[in-house]
């Protein structure tokens, strides 16, 4: 049974820093891609970064690129999101995403966690 927890998530100021992580189980964590994606209320999903089942690739929203960090660690079957320079807007509930490929591909995906509340305000 796949599983995909996140954890992380909290209140940050503006310019403030996080980190989230997801632990997965159920399945061969080194042979998928996997990503983050978010939504902030009242609007549609957004895919904010991805990474390769290797570590050897990566993809970001323009929305996050050069604030946002993806990495995993494959030995402990989790995937991490450092989030610096938060803006209010980055305010949304984050989801750790399964592709169902070894490469990122948006949209080509198979089971998603509970999601990770960041709320970015003064």
């Amino acid at each position: 049974q796949v599983q995909l927890v996140e954890s992380g998530g909290g209140l940050a100021q503006p310019g403030g820093s996080l980190r989230l992580s997801c632990a997965a189980s159920g399945f061969t964590f080194s042979s998928y891609a996997m990503s983050w994606a978010r939504q902030a209320p009242g609007k549609g999903l957004e895919w904010v970064s991805g990474i390769y089942s290797d570590g050897s690739d990566t993809y970001y929203a323009d929305s996050v690129k050069g604030r946002f960090t993806i990495s995993r660690d494959n030995a402990k079957n989790t995937l991490y999101l450092q989030m610096n320079s938060l803006k209010p807007e980055d305010t949304a509930l984050y989801y750790c995403v399964k592709m169902r490929k070894y490469y990122y591909t948006a949209g080509s995906y198979d089971y998603w966690g509970q999601g990770t509340q960041v709320t970015v305000s003064s």
